[in-house]
């Protein structure tokens, strides 16, 4: 006995657990088919399920179980990402919650707490993409820091300095002084603030007057080491081969003339500060400045500063500006836009700074990568993301790959007594290289210092497509050579600098070949007034609540019906709401379809044409749905399926051959509507896997291990266009008919007569199906207008139903009215196009032609309807 009700949890956990027992996610080497792979992007192993994966994760659970469908052999491979920056400020957090701190303990030590939070916490978020019905193959879930990976990583490291790509050398980083540790230019977000623009009085050496610099940081003064000013500014030639005293400070500082200073920023003097500047480092480096570092890791002035020692950088400005102010130092305070840089993930300005580090130079292995995705052998979706990509590429900078954390991939380099370093995959062979190069055979590992920095997480994420297949352990691999290059990436464009352009970069310089055919950039979740989901906001569901509330596959449809590629989302509970009332339009289908009869009589000739018909319009929709997959339109191929299965397959298909009250359905009838209602939710099983299982496995007795998602969609067929325009038609007679019995209170039990004013364009083929779904007694044709009848129009065919009790001309005679409006307005818009010689001669001709006709028959309609009021 089917349940009155679809119930989506007893569903979702029953049809799961199906799938993973019988191992259909699962996929291995198998030469005679096509592979379709996918590689997830790797969330924080520490990480929750938030409304942004649940977009992503679905778009890739459709593509994957789509080419299941497709016959395609298809692996989705899931992970984690290790996430250095994120994991180590919760280990931190934790350890201060006990009042340990880092600095207390050993590397190992803390390594072994790291260790321990991530086998607690990780992999929380893989369970929660199964709630959502991700049919990832689990048998192959990575990790950035298993030993594959790792083993990858540090391979690639030794090979890339071998190759001279990587460089340890001081160079001007972006500080996180909260994490502790240097960021890449990647990893900084600039926000738009209201700040303060200070001009501060620099003391000319033994003159009277000052000079005025104009700055947004003056805790950055005790750093200044020149001023620089534009040697064609006519207003600064008087500062030309002087020397100025920095404020507070008294330390007296040459004037230098260079044309990289803006003569139209404040005053066209800038302080140059080497240690805490970009553009001032440069400057350093070009006229040989000293640097003074002035800040502590942390963001604190350090004993280099002279003044505010152990005081915060904004604790400083704050109190500078009153010591300017109390020594007559600080011309004016004006308020000021800029740009500040913050910290991807902590949220904190960032400290440019002077450092150590290691760096990959980034130049040429970005040629063949950027060529790539030019040249569209790797295809962007949507195409406006190329432009993003290319500027990024062509402007691209050495990528600084070092990073002061403990918890990551540790850089395999060993520092020898004497100075200078060895590369080395393993310590034992670091031993020997350094042997070598100290000419040493006495050395001991205990010699030896390891360094203490870890690699940037995106060093091992870069690697991804051929690390999940040991491709760089085992470069000629079965399933590396079976599976690389990947299917489609489906990722946001805001890692397209920090993971997507890499990707390619690895897979150019250690495979020869692209490592995904495609890239599908999702949007951004924001809720209704468009603002972006967060936890600050508190405008961001938890999904888990929402796929309790909706059920998977609601939450699913929800999502997807409004989710254009690269296309931000617009979400309100109303989506998943809607996605959950279409699950009971569907089982209410399934009931009302295994609730008939079935008996060995003859077909109705109204049944046959409405099968012959679903026919040809599902071939037609298989057209169409291969077309918007082939462009990535997700969205509109869901709409595309669900309105077919709502409209046309549930409310005309079932109610054409619907039986009578307590009558059976015949036998051909039937096993053809279960075979249409099985390609139906064929199509529709990607977006929605649950419930289309359950009715898949109840539609017919089914064997263990079978399942709609390896069973095979329908393939494109040739149909025939002229049969569904024609039926189109007859469905606008049905829908003209049934507007008459409305308006004018007859009910659907009275049978009424249709009369036909002459016309070749009638659909008379389908007459039976009019006359069952109108409840027509009998059809007539005649050669002029019935008086004394209601009347509607057809694609320019009149009819007529003679009226049962009184007529109301008045009320025939609005609505006439109201129709001839219409279709006047109508035939403007048409003309105007016509009449527009740009659209005419540059519109394909098919265009042209479907505005022809739609000219045609507005012209006729209007004819029609002028001719039935005068008549009236």
């Amino acid at each position: 006995m089917v349940p009155t009700n679809y119930d989506p949890k007893t569903s979702e956990e029953k049809w799961y657990r199906y799938w993973m027992e019988h191992k259909l996610f699962h996929s291995s080497v198998d030469k005679t088919r096509t592979p379709y792979c996918i590689v997830i992007p790797p969330p924080n192993v520490t990480g929750v399920l938030h409304m942004g994966h649940m977009l992503n994760n679905t778009i890739q659970d459709v593509l994957v179980r789509r080419a299941r469908l497709s016959g395609k052999n298809a692996c989705w491979v899931p992970g984690t990402d290790h996430a250095s920056i994120a994991t180590e400020a919760k280990v931190v957090n934790r350890l201060a919650q006990k009042g340990i701190k880092k600095t207390d303990l050993t590397r190992d030590e803390f390594l072994k707490h790291a260790w321990d939070w991530t086998e607690e916490h990780g992999g929380i978020i893989l369970k929660q993409l199964r709630k959502l019905g991700a049919s990832c193959d689990w048998e192959r879930t990575a990790f950035t820091m298993d030993d594959k990976r790792s083993e990858s990583v540090i391979k690639v490291f030794v090979d890339l300095y071998n190759k001279g790509l990587i460089y340890r050398g001081v160079r001007m980083v972006n500080w996180d002084p909260k994490a502790l540790t240097a960021l890449s230019d990647e990893e900084v977000i600039y926000k738009e603030e209201h700040s303060k623009l200070y001009y501060l009085r620099y003391k000319i050496e033994r003159e009277e007057g000052y000079a005025i610099v104009a700055t947004t940081r003056p805790e950055t003064i005790m750093g200044d080491t020149a001023m620089c000013i534009n040697p064609n500014d006519p207003k600064n030639q008087h500062l030309k081969g002087k020397k100025v005293i920095v404020p507070l400070v008294n330390r007296v500082i040459p004037v230098i003339e260079d044309e990289y200073v803006d003569t139209e920023f404040g005053t066209g003097c800038l302080k140059v500060t080497p240690a805490h500047d970009v553009n001032d480092y440069m400057l350093g480096e070009k006229y040989n400045l000293p640097s003074i570092d002035i800040f502590n890791d942390n963001g604190t002035l350090s004993e280099a500063a002279g003044l505010y020692i152990g005081m915060d950088r904004f604790e400083v400005r704050t109190q500078i500006e009153q010591d300017l102010r109390a020594a007559g130092l600080l011309e004016k305070v004006e308020s000021y836009e800029n740009k500040v840089g913050y910290s991807e993930r902590t949220n904190v300005p960032i400290e440019p700074k002077l450092s150590m580090q290691w760096f990959l130079k980034m130049a040429d292995l970005a040629k063949p990568a950027l060529d790539a995705v030019m040249k569209d052998d790797i295809k962007f979706y949507p195409a406006k993301f190329k432009n993003t990509y290319r500027h990024w590429m062509e402007n691209v900078k050495d990528w600084c790959i070092s990073r002061q954390l403990w918890w990551g991939h540790r850089i395999p380099a060993w520092f020898l007594p004497e100075g200078g370093f060895v590369v080395a995959e393993t310590a034992e062979k670091a031993l020997e290289l350094a042997k070598v190069k100290s000419n040493n055979k006495s050395l001991t590992l205990a010699d030896l210092r390891e360094d203490e920095d870890c690699l940037d997480t995106w060093f091992s994420s870069w690697l991804w497509p051929i690390s999940l297949f040991d491709g760089i352990n085992h470069p000629d691999n079965d399933e590396i050579n079976y599976y690389y290059p990947t299917s489609d990436l489906v990722t946001a464009p805001d890692i397209i600098f920090f993971w997507v352009a890499r990707m390619i970069m690895a897979g150019y310089e250690y495979r020869k070949a692209m490592p995904f055919r495609s890239v599908y950039f999702t949007g951004i979740v924001r809720d209704k007034i468009g603002r972006k989901m967060s936890k600050s906001l508190g405008n961001s569901p938890d999904p888990l609540d929402l796929i309790e509330q909706y059920g998977a596959d609601g939450v699913r449809v929800g999502m997807l019906l409004c989710s254009p590629a690269g296309g931000d989302l617009l979400f309100d509970e109303s989506l998943p709401e809607q996605g959950r009332n279409f699950t009971t339009k569907m089982w209410n289908a399934f009931r009302l379809v295994n609730n008939w009869k079935v008996a060995d009589i003859e077909q109705p000739l109204h049944s046959k044409l409405a099968i012959e018909w679903f026919e040809q319009y599902l071939r037609k929709s298989v057209e169409t749905l291969n077309a918007q997959f082939d462009q990535y339109r997700i969205s509109e191929a869901l709409m595309t399926v669900y309105t077919g299965f709502r409209d046309e397959f549930s409310s005309w298909l079932l109610e054409i051959i619907k039986p009578a009250y307590e009558q059976p359905i015949d036998r051909m009838t039937y096993e053809k509507t279960l075979r249409l209602f099985e390609e139906m939710l064929q199509l529709l099983h990607p977006f929605m896997p649950f419930i289309t299982e359950e009715i898949w496995q109840n539609l017919r007795e089914r064997k263990s291990g079978e399942s709609i998602m390896v069973s095979v969609l329908p393939t494109l067929e040739e149909y025939d266009n002229r049969f569904l325009t024609e039926f189109e038609h007859a469905k606008e007679v049905i829908a003209g008919i049934r507007n008459i019995r409305k308006q004018n209170n007859v009910a659907f039990k009275e049978a009424i007569v249709l009369k036909i004013k002459s016309n070749e364009r009638y659909p008379k083929k389908f007459e039976s199906i009019i006359r069952k779904m109108g409840n027509i007694e009998r059809v007539e044709e005649v050669s002029d207008s019935v008086k004394g009848a209601w009347s509607f129009i057809a694609d320019t065919v009149e009819y007529f139903i003679p009226a049962v009790g009184q007529l109301n001309t008045e009320e025939i005679k609005a609505k006439l009215e109201a129709d001839l409006a219409y279709a006047k307005g109508f035939l403007a818009s048409v003309m105007k196009k016509l009449g527009n010689e740009k659209f005419v001669n540059g519109a394909p001709a098919q265009v042209i032609e479907n505005e022809k006709k739609k000219q045609a028959d507005a012209e006729a309609r209007i004819k029609a309807i002028e001719q039935q009021l005068a008549e009236l």
